[in-house]
This record gives structure tokens, C-alpha cells and sequence, in this order.
């Protein structure tokens, strides 16, 4: 998302830039940037104090996989963090946690002792799952906040799946496209204003309305998409700065980054509390979450706070399967 005001200048891309006459997924994110800003994101002093987000969105994860009546001998944890998922899971559910992060600090940035199951850690892209694990070798694969940052959702999602054991599940969780829709507009209005044009200071985000269809494309069965938002308040647009970039959620779009200048954001800050702000002084963010799965879902109580949920199967023959067409047994017309 935003980039630290404190680093923008000092990183630099690490990654080469995207050849426009290859063939490929279009790169958005650097993907070296990323793993940086995360293994130093768990090195800063204090960074549990900003887990709330990561570990309210685990939270809510954990109702829905609970609802799922199975118990699995493993699950797999892809861009895991430090286990924000994982550290929920109970033995009755699943003996063992496999981690899967990027970021090697922020893989092993909490002790074993903080897990109620057995934990493996493996330090690899999430980009690249089948040359980590074998093909149909899964039971569960869930992710919490990690597919925002992917290049190549489509292909992830497909390897996700190749990487699942017949009916096995995915559940996931990433930002929307509705994420920080505050400081979006607040920059991009100050920037406009101050220096005749805008440039992307928070990273594109998958919207909504495209999840089924990628997960279908991807061959994901029994599809569920729910969307839900998580809001906090903040001092001010200054406070929320910080605490993306101490997230490991500063910005990684790939290529040139321009620093916005002091009296840029001192007027988005303006802006944002005149647009957004409370009485009492303090400012909103918006966390838009969608929740995938495959599987047939029954939304909880929570279902009212426009959320959205990722869960997906692997098809398999012991799976429902709708009746051919022409073998009702009953018109539609005594059923009305």
C-alpha cells in the first residue's frame, strides 16, 4: 500500500523491469521490494503492536474454516507471515501447520511456543507454490492477506489448486480494491492540486466483482466470495502512514517511484480530515477484505458487514454433482 515517507528514497528496485515483448503475466509488484519491506517490517522494534489488522482478518477466517466439519492432518499456510492463521488453528482440527513466506524474518519472527499444533517453515515465493510442494499433495491451503501482493493471480490460484489432493480446500483472504479509499483520494486530490498530476502511491488491488470468475478460471468448484470490511481509527493521516509501512504493507509497484513532496502531503493530511474526518479529530481507514472459498458457505452473523470471503475446492468425483439436464422429476410449474 503506501510507502514509508522514512524509506522511500532508500529502496530501489531489485528486480528487473518487466520486457513488454515477452509473454507472461504483466508485473505490477516487485516482488524483491516486498520481501524487504517485510523482513523489515518484523525487525522493527514494537511491530506486534500493528498486527491488529492481520490478526482481526485471521479471526474472521477462523469462524469459516471452523464451519467446515473436517479434520486435517495438515494445512498449508501460504504467505503465512509470522502465522497470524495458523496460530488460531486447534489440534482437533489439524495436527500440522506448514508456513510458507517470502520473508524469511517475518516467517520466524515468533516462537514455536506460540502455536497450538506442529509448525514447519518454509522460506520460498508464494508466487512459485508447485516448485515448493508437489502437485496433489494438499489437504488444505489457506492464505490471510498475502494475494494482493501476487503478480500473477490467475496462475496462483491455478497452482494453488494443482497443489490440492482431490476435494481438497482453499480459504483465503486478500484486500479489495475498496482498501484505503480515504487516503487514496486524499493523496491523489493534493497531488493534483500541488503538482499537476497524480502517481500511484498505493498499489492496485483486486476488485470484487473478479474473484469468482478468476477462481472458476482457475477450476476451483462449489465457490464462495463474501466481502467484509475492517475500520479503524487513526490520530491522523500521519499515524496511519506509519503503521502501514511498520505492516510490511508500503508500496511495491515495480519501476520509478516519485516521493511526494512535504507540502504535498501536508494539504492530503488537510484534505482527509476536512473529507473523512471525525469530530473528535480522529481519521478512518477502510480495510476491504474478500474471502474466498470453495465450498458451499453459509455466511455468519457478521454477514450484514459487506465482507468478502475466498473458499475454493478441488474438484473430485465424491463432490455433489448437479442431475443432467432433462432428468427432473418434477415441473417447475407445481413447484410455483
Amino acid at each position: 500500500m503506501l510507502r514509508s515517507l522514512a524509506r522511500r528514497a532508500a529502496i530501489s528496485s531489485a528486480s528487473p523491469a518487466a520486457n513488454p515483448h515477452t509473454l507472461g503475466p504483466f508485473q505490477i509488484f516487485d516482488r524483491d521490494v516486498k520481501r524487504i519491506q517485510k523482513n523489515r517490517a518484523a525487525l522493527r522494534e514494537g511491530s506486534r503492536m500493528v498486527d491488529y489488522v492481520q490478526e482481526e482478518v485471521a479471526d474472521r477466517m477462523m469462524e469459516r474454516f471452523m464451519d467446515i466439519k473436517r479434520t486435517f492432518d495438515t494445512v498449508l499456510d501460504l504467505g503465512s507471515g509470522p502465522g497470524h492463521f495458523t496460530k488460531l488453528l486447534e489440534p482437533e482440527r489439524a495436527k500440522k501447520a506448514v508456513m510458507i513466506d517470502s520473508s524469511d524474518k517475518a516467517l520466524h519472527r515468533d516462537p514455536d511456543s506460540e502455536f497450538e499444533v506442529q509448525v514447519e517453515r518454509i522460506c520460498g515465493d508464494e508466487e512459485n507454490l508447485l516448485q515448493i510442494v508437489d502437485p496433489n499433495s494438499q489437504e488444505a491451503i489457506v492464505s490471510c492477506l498475502s494475494l494482493h501482493w501476487v503478480n500473477d493471480l490467475p496462475g496462483t490460484l491455478v497452482q494453488i489448486r494443482e497443489a490440492l489432493k482431490p476435494d481438497g480446500l482453499f480459504l483465503g483472504a486478500m484486500f479489495g480494491g475498496d482498501t484505503l479509499f480515504e487516503l487514496r483520494t486524499a493523496l491523489q486530490l493534493a497531488e493534483l492540486e500541488r503538482e499537476g498530476g497524480i502517481a500511484p502511491h498505493i498499489s492496485p488491488m483486486t476488485q470484487t466483482r473478479d474473484i469468482s470468475n478468476l477462481m472458476g478460471r482457475a477450476g476451483f468448484t462449489l465457490l464462495t466470495v463474501d466481502v467484509d470490511e475492517v475500520n479503524v481509527a487513526y490520530p491522523n493521516m500521519w499515524a496511519l502512514m506509519d503503521d502501514l509501512g511498520a505492516m510490511g504493507e508500503a508500496n511495491a509497484i515495480l519501476g520509478p517511484r516519485r516521493a511526494l513532496r512535504r507540502d504535498t502531503l501536508a494539504a492530503a493530511s488537510a484534505i482527509y480530515s476536512v473529507l473523512h474526518g471525525s469530530e473528535d479529530g480522529s481519521v478512518p481507514a477502510t480495510f476491504q477484505v474478500i474471502y474466498m472459498a470453495s465450498h458451499l458457505f453459509v455466511p455468519g452473523p457478521l454477514a450484514h458487514n459487506h465482507r468478502c470471503i475466498q473458499i475454493g475446492w478441488k474438484p473430485a468425483h465424491t463432490q455433489p454433482q448437479p442431475l443432467e439436464r432433462g432428468t427432473g422429476k418434477v415441473s417447475l410449474k407445481e413447484v410455483l
